[in-house]
């Protein structure tokens, strides 16, 4: 018995005797089925042999990759930024609260005629910079001479 299920298959075509009675609408399919076939494994190989569009691809690949490294990188400097700035906010919230702090106690500590001395002073100098500048550097120069007179130095 000679039937379809019998036939020897070869490359997508039959061997059977009612392969014939197909007819040549039928042989002229697959043969265009095998051409399109044929047609991308060629495509498949030519593209496995072109070095240089590969390595171009892996180029533009490695390329994409730096980017988006390159982006995270960028998002966590930015973010340990804003950490960094909420944290010296922060510390200077304390600090001024410290020093309101301390200046009340020096309110209620001081005498009112030494901090309205203070408070002449400090204004005094805001106004005459240059003169307190120099007075504060002719002081200094004179407490250097003193200290290297009384260690022996001439």
């Amino acid at each position: 018995m000679n039937d379809r299920n019998d036939a020897v298959q070869a490359g997508g075509a039959t061997d059977s005797p009612t392969d014939a009675a197909e007819g040549p609408e039928e042989l002229r399919r697959r043969i265009e089925t095998t051409r399109e076939q044929l047609g991308v494994t060629v495509e498949e190989l030519a593209a496995k042999v072109d070095v240089r569009a590969r390595a171009k691809a892996r180029s533009a690949e490695l390329k994409g990759k730096a980017a988006e490294a390159g982006h995270v990188v960028q998002g966590k400097a930015a973010q340990a930024g804003h950490v960094v700035q909420g944290k010296a906010t922060e510390a200077g919230h304390v600090v001024q609260g410290k020093a309101v702090q301390a200046g009340h106690v020096v309110q209620e500590h001081v005498p009112q005629p030494v901090r309205d001395a203070a408070t002449a002073v400090v204004q005094a100098g805001l106004r005459y910079r240059k003169p307190v500048l120099v007075a504060g550097a002719g002081a200094v120069v004179a407490a250097w001479l003193l200290r290297r007179r009384r260690n022996g130095h001439r």
